[in-house]
């Protein structure tokens, strides 16, 4: 894996985690070009949620973002990150071994961006949506990015703003706006 834009760009990431599906490099592009045009990411938070390999915080890291805080159970996983993150020098990445919805439970602060990427079999991922956003987390005008499979669609969840098809992979957009409450 490597990274694949900003000051970091052609960096590799070592090691191997453990039960993990990366999002491929082309989606990874096709999704920073789109975050590109909404956002400044010297200037936003940013929750990466069920994070694997870290690669989608690496991006943001790389692109300038200042204030990521990145979420995986895994412990093997958490160590090749941080191992990741001391060899790269990324002083923005800030990592909690936990369970993603526990940490959603316990979570006060608010982003700009949070990106989840659960299991493609979870029976949660259909759920995601409704507890982010009952939970209040996200900023005025932040956006919810949920990596999920071809089976799942949330066209009809009332924050929704559209998807994205990256071969196997789907993005879904939400985004939070006050008015809408």
């Amino acid at each position: 894996m490597r990274i694949i834009g900003g000051a970091y760009k052609g960096r590799h990431l070592i090691g191997h985690p453990i039960d993990v599906r990366p999002t491929t490099d082309f989606a990874k592009e096709s999704l920073f070009n789109i975050l590109n045009n909404y956002f400044f990411f010297d200037k936003i938070s940013v929750l990466d949620l069920f994070s694997g390999s870290g690669s989608i915080s690496f991006e943001f890291a790389s692109r300038g973002c200042n204030d990521i805080e990145l979420v995986e159970i895994n412990p093997k996983n958490i160590k090749i990150i941080n191992d990741n993150i001391k060899n790269i020098g990324i002083k923005s990445i800030k990592t909690y071994i936990a369970d993603a919805y526990n940490f959603l439970n316990r979570c006060n602060k608010k982003y700009d961006i949070i990106f989840a990427d659960p299991p493609y079999d979870s029976k949660f991922t259909n759920k995601l949506p409704e507890i982010v956003f009952h939970k209040g987390i996200l900023k005025n005008e932040g956006w919810l990015i949920l990596e999920h499979s071809k089976y799942l669609n949330f066209k009809n969840f009332k924050h929704f703003k559209e998807e994205r098809k990256y071969g196997e992979v789907h993005f879904s957009f939400f985004v939070y706006r006050k008015e809408s409450e």
